[in-house]
This record gives structure tokens, sequence and C-alpha cells, in this order.
């Protein structure tokens, strides 16, 4: 993907354009059936209600061809690692 989308600021909605453009596609309801998820986990990370966790950005990864690395650089996400979901962490304690 171009450089000039890398920003510092974490933004979703980067991201999700940078995706659209990248596959060709108009609407958030075709971006949803591309990564198979709902129109409402769209909307969701669009207004900042949901974060893009790993498994999104796997997905993404798997439709674009882009690496992790490059699709958190998009996203603004500076973390030197990604961590794991509340509820799977918990769940790995639990076992």
């Amino acid at each position: 993907m171009k450089q000039n989308l890398i920003k510092t600021s974490y933004d979703p909605n980067r991201l999700l354009d940078s995706v659209m453009n990248r596959l060709g596609l108009n609407s958030d309801r075709q971006l949803s059936r591309k990564l198979r998820v709902t129109l409402q986990v769209i909307a969701r990370i669009r207004s900042g209600r949901l974060p893009v966790g790993a498994s999104m950005l796997l997905w993404i990864s798997e439709c674009t061809g882009d690496s992790i690395h490059e699709l958190r650089h998009i996203l603004g996400d500076r973390r030197a690692k990604a961590r794991l979901n509340c509820a799977l962490a918990s769940t790995r304690r639990a076992g």
C-alpha cells in the first residue's frame, strides 16, 4: 500500500478506507461481505466502539495480501506487540 497512508494517530477508518480502495469496493456492505463479518462490526469499528482486533487484521491481510505490520502502520497502531483479547486471556488462565 502507499506509504503516504501511514499516519501516527490510531484511526480505524483510515485502515478500512484503505482496504476498500485496495480491493475496489464502494461500500461498507461490500467490505463486510469480503471480510465475512456483519455490517454492524464494520460500523462499530468505524465509530470507535470496537477495536480492530488481531483476527480482523488477519482476515484483512488474507484478503489484501498485505502484511500485518503494514496494516498496523496504516491503522496507526504503534505498539511493539499486540495483546490478547481479555476474554481469550482469561480462558487460558482458567485452563
